[in-house]
């Protein structure tokens, strides 16, 4: 085996364990609001902070992150951001009051990064050729732990109760982070630290706009995010809701946040390998008016089985825009950026993440979830449409100016 794919399968299984720990913990965290006391009337509201807390605190720290990974190296960051996890996770387990939640989650956003360092090594690695197929399998296993996270906490919360399962996340992130130790080898490109980059969020910034092509992405990336993670606090509530009780909420969400799941392993290599035929701008206008076309049907579901069929045919659209914007990123930086550029891709995605879930909790608390719905929809319409026209618009100045 090349060791380019030794490295690839070895990360792939670590940002799957990365992802399941992070799933079998954090989606349930609107329904362990509940055992920390807090309300019925509230709980949407406390719902978005405690999902927008970690995000706010990861949008600042994931450019220096990357800025680090390009200096000294982006195998240590993975390691740093798994063992770091692994404490977080542990310390979720022991939290008492909704403040004290706050106060973890805000330390999970700190100390975050394992994901996209990961793929920073994988996109430095990879051949040309084989780019947009393993970005978009990195994404599918994220997407697979996105499948085991939900069910195994979910059967764990049945038989021991949420605090077993972010224990189990805890001992889940730090195997994944032993593996990386003792296997993982950058290579060349990846593993050459750029002495001369320059450590903080001002240089990487600056270093950004020298990169016309890279801040549409990000973005893009910021409303993405922002759109998909309107819905996260309100969706295993609405569950509930759907299903008539409050009992057993944690096991269904479970299997269909895994339904979901499974639809984004089917979709991301399909999407990468279809970005490598036809244009990835292409790709993501099409996956963003679909995924916005069938989130805003959600209006219209009451019925727990058709709301699992919506939900994967949402997962199947979306798991087509992330694995796009990455390989664009990744063609539009060279190597010595690359950590930087994924720093700043996560954060944008940590301030859509951010954002998305205080709107959501702040429509649910003072419209209804339906409404959370319709409002994503529409946002991720427009960004296709942006996506379309944008191309369009550049091309027509061209024409302009050649006339």
């Amino acid at each position: 085996m090349h060791a380019w794919k030794r490295t690839f399968w070895i990360l792939f299984a670590g940002v799957l364990l990365c992802s399941s720990s992070y799933t079998m913990a954090v989606p349930f965290l609107p329904l362990f609001l509940f055992e920390l006391g807090v309300d019925a009337d509230s709980v949407h509201l406390w719902s978005g902070i405690v999902y927008s807390s970690a995000f706010f605190m990861g949008a600042l720290m994931a450019p220096l992150w990357g800025s680090l990974a390009d200096k000294y190296g982006k195998k240590k960051m993975v390691v740093r951001a798994g063992i770091s996890l692994a404490v977080i996770y542990g310390l979720i387990a022991a939290v008492q009051t909704p403040w004290q939640l706050i106060g973890v989650r805000l330390l999970h956003g700190f100390v975050g990064g394992f994901v996209p360092a990961s793929m920073s090594i994988v996109a430095s690695t990879a051949p040309e050729k084989q780019l947009g197929w393993s970005l978009g399998m990195m994404q599918a296993g994220t997407m697979t732990g996105g499948i085991m996270g939900p069910l195994v906490g979910g059967f764990l919360a049945e038989w021991f109760g949420l605090r077993m399962s972010f224990v189990v996340a805890a001992a889940i992130i730090l195997a994944a982070a032993i593996a990386v130790i003792v296997w993982v080898k950058e290579g060349e490109r990846a593993a050459a630290p750029e002495k001369s980059a320059k450590v903080g969020l001002t240089h990487t910034w600056k270093e950004a706009f020298k990169r016309p092509a890279l801040l549409p992405l990000l973005l893009l990336l910021v409303v993405f995010q922002l759109s998909v993670n309107m819905i996260q606090p309100v969706l295993t509530l609405h569950i509930a809701d759907i299903q008539g009780k409050l009992e057993g909420a944690v096991l269904t969400s479970g299997i269909i946040f895994s339904i979901i799941g499974l639809a984004g392993i089917v979709a991301s290599p399909f999407w990468g390998k279809k970005g490598q035929v036809h244009e990835y701008s292409s790709i993501m206008c099409l996956c963003l008016l679909a995924a916005g076309s069938v989130v805003m049907l959600q209006f219209f579901v009451d019925r727990l089985w058709l709301f699992t069929t919506v939900q994967f045919v949402f997962g199947f659209f979306m798991a087509g825009v992330v694995p796009s914007v990455n390989t664009l990123v990744v063609r539009a930086t060279d190597a010595e950026f690359r950590g930087r550029s994924f720093g700043l891709t996560t954060s944008a995605n940590q301030l859509g993440a951010m954002i998305g879930p205080l709107i959501g909790g702040a429509v649910g608390l003072y419209w209804n979830v339906n409404g959370v719905f319709v409002i994503t929809g529409m946002l991720l319409c427009l960004a296709g449409s942006a996506v379309y026209a944008l191309p369009k618009l550049n091309a027509s100045r061209s024409r302009h100016l050649q006339g």
